[in-house]
Order: C-alpha cells, then structure tokens, then sequence
C-alpha cells in the first residue's frame, strides 16, 4: 500500500486586492495546500499572538476556495512603521514605510502564521522571483518591468527569503487580471491604490498636521533660503517639504526653483535651480545584503535611489561600520535622505540601505 504524500502547506498574504488573490489560486493549482492570512494593521485592539478566523472570501469558484484567518499587529505596525514615518519627516527626512512594513509587519506576521499553522512557505503577491537551490537563494525582478516591486523587499533577510514563494513573479499584470476572471476571484477588476495605508488621501502633509499635535504651529514662518543664503521668503514647515520639490514654494523668481536640502535643526528649507538638485555620490546606513556578503572593497553595481527611478552604474566603497558611500558614474537627480537605494547585478537584487546625506556634484 502506497503512503499518502500530503501536499506542501503555504501560508499566503492577503490583502485584499487582485495580486494576493491570484498568487494564492495559482499555488493550489500547483498542488500546495494554501491558508491565508490577513494582517491587521489599523485596528485599536492590542496586538494578537494567535489567528482568528476571517470571513474574507477570495474566489466564488469551490475549487479556490481556502481558509483564511487574521492576526492583528496594529500596535507593532504603529511602534515600527507610523511613529518611523513621523520620526523621519522631522529629522528632514522622506521615508518609504513600505519597505519597513515588509520585513517587520508582513514578513513577522507570515511567519508567525506558518509556525502557528505547521507551514512550511509563506508567499505574496509581489511582483518579484526567487531562486532556490539546496544552499541559498536569489532574489530577482519580477519579469514585468512597470511592475518589479523587488525594490520594497531590499530589507529581507535570506533566511526569510529562503521560505518564501512569489508565484506572480512570472507574470504581467494583464496576464494575472486574466487569471483573476478565470479564478472567479471577487477582486478581478479591483483597482490598484498607489497610496500608503495609513496616509489619506496620500496628502501625508494633512496625515502629520493632524497626528502630531501642535506641529504645524510650531514649524510655520521659517525661512526659506536661495543659493547666495539670502532669506527669499517664508514656508509653512520644513517636514511638508521633499527635495525636488518646485510647486507649493509659495515664492517667485526668474527661473524655477526646487528644495535642494532641508534643515529641520534651524526650520529652514534651501532652494535652487535645477541643476543643484544633480547629486554625484551619497552615504548610506542600515545596510542589508541579500545576494552577496557585506563588500570589504569598492564595488561596481547599478543602483536606484527611488521605485521609480531609472538604475545607472555606480561604485560601493564601505566605509568604517554599517555604513557605505556611493559614487555615480553620472549623477543623480534629487537624492533624498530617508529614501533607499538599492544595488543590482542584472537581474539580480544585492542589497541596500537607506540614504542618510546626499553629496552635491561639483
């Protein structure tokens, strides 16, 4: 008599759109026997150590049909990612919470998810690959490129990499809204949001005002400076401002003029033309690597400093701690403290950090 093999058991993500829906049918097909999880992130209840069963339902079809529960981290998403993004705008930083909430909210809820369940993978709907083999793994560009979301997992550690599945990673974003009609899941025409969770209307400026009391009030008036260091006008408060900003200046000049650096120590913002905002090298902390060990000499990568940027040629030089400089072959536009850059090699994501000062170009 032939032993019953069971199948493997995946614990997937969900949050509600289009992508996590179709990465959790597209694993059934493939033979794994799925649960999903949805993590709570904006709940006032306190943190759970244990599931709750959820009447989230992906697909009318039966055969896509799994269970689903909920584990609430909204004390831990506001510790780690809400009060991250409020410190960082008054250090005069941009931050990207969306690579934070990864590795400290989504991944540490799966996990905890597929140890409290026996499973043995967790996966999600990023567009993004991994390749395993019996000694490491390769984190890789999904193979649309409008759509690579591999730039927001740069903080992930291998050993979480290691049991974790992208099963959209192969696939366009026509392509998956077709598998979503044929999985009959209920998000197929679901629109996507390009804004932070927790941030309405993505107007964060409003989301500050209104979550740190008296702020606006004690930033307001401070000066705006120009490129000779003369005070050309008076701005609303320098953690409602981003390098490259031009539109909402509130100041009027000859030629246009963008936020070049902004000083939160003495409420001031710094503008110029836009051939300031060109940056040569920048020093980043917070260093995580992926495909390769930590680099003891000067290395030769491509780096992007935002999602949307295009990648160009640049040099790592490691500098004493977790720290690295970054020399560009051509410069850079608007580089922007609090904001990653992230190293590839081809198709292949190295690893990152998070820009703490940009350097001018001469």
């Amino acid at each position: 008599m032939n032993a019953t093999i069971s199948p493997t058991t995946v614990i997937v993500g969900l949050s509600g759109g289009v992508d996590s829906a179709v990465a959790a049918c597209l694993l059934i097909e493939q033979g794994y026997s799925v649960t999903g999880l949805h993590i709570r992130t904006l709940d006032d209840s306190p943190d759970s150590a244990e599931l709750v069963a959820s009447t989230l339902v992906v697909s009318d079809l039966d055969e896509y049909r799994f269970p689903v529960f909920s584990l609430n981290l909204s004390n831990s998403f506001r510790e780690h990612v809400i009060m991250t993004f409020q410190k960082d705008y008054l250090a005069g930083k941009t931050p990207n919470p969306c690579t934070l909430c990864n590795k400290l909210i989504k991944w540490e809820g799966l996990l905890k998810g597929a140890q409290l369940c026996g499973a043995e993978y967790v996966a999600t709907g990023h567009y993004a690959r991994i390749q395993h083999s019996d000694s490491s793994c390769r984190l890789l560009k999904g193979v649309d490129n409008k759509k690579d979301q591999s730039y927001f997992l740069w903080m992930l550690g291998r050993k979480t990499l290691e049991k974790t599945l992208f099963p959209l990673g192969e696939y366009s974003k026509p392509e998956v809204r077709q598998l979503a009609r044929r999985f009959g899941i209920r998000a197929a025409e679901k629109t996507e949001s390009q804004e932070i969770c927790f941030v309405g209307d993505n107007n964060y400026r409003q989301f500050l005002k209104s979550s740190i009391p008296g702020l606006e009030q004690s930033v307001q008036g401070g000066d705006i400076i120009d490129e000779e260091g003369s005070v050309i006008g008076h701005h609303t408060g320098y953690p409602f401002y981003t390098i490259g900003q031009r539109k909402g200046l509130g100041i009027s000049s000859s030629e246009p003029l963008y936020v070049t650096t902004i000083d939160p120590k003495r409420n001031r913002i710094h503008v110029g033309g836009k051939q300031k905002l060109a940056c040569s090298r920048l020093k980043a902390g917070q260093l995580n690597w992926i495909g390769i060990a930590p680099p003891e000499r000067p290395l030769k990568a491509l780096g992007r400093i935002r999602y949307r940027d295009q990648e160009s040629a640049c040099t790592i030089i490691p500098l004493d701690g977790d720290r690295i400089e970054v020399l560009f072959d051509e410069p850079k536009n608007a580089v922007t403290p609090g904001q990653a850059i992230v190293f590839y090699h081809e198709e292949e994501l190295l690893g990152g950090g998070v820009i703490t000062a940009a350097c001018p170009s001469a």
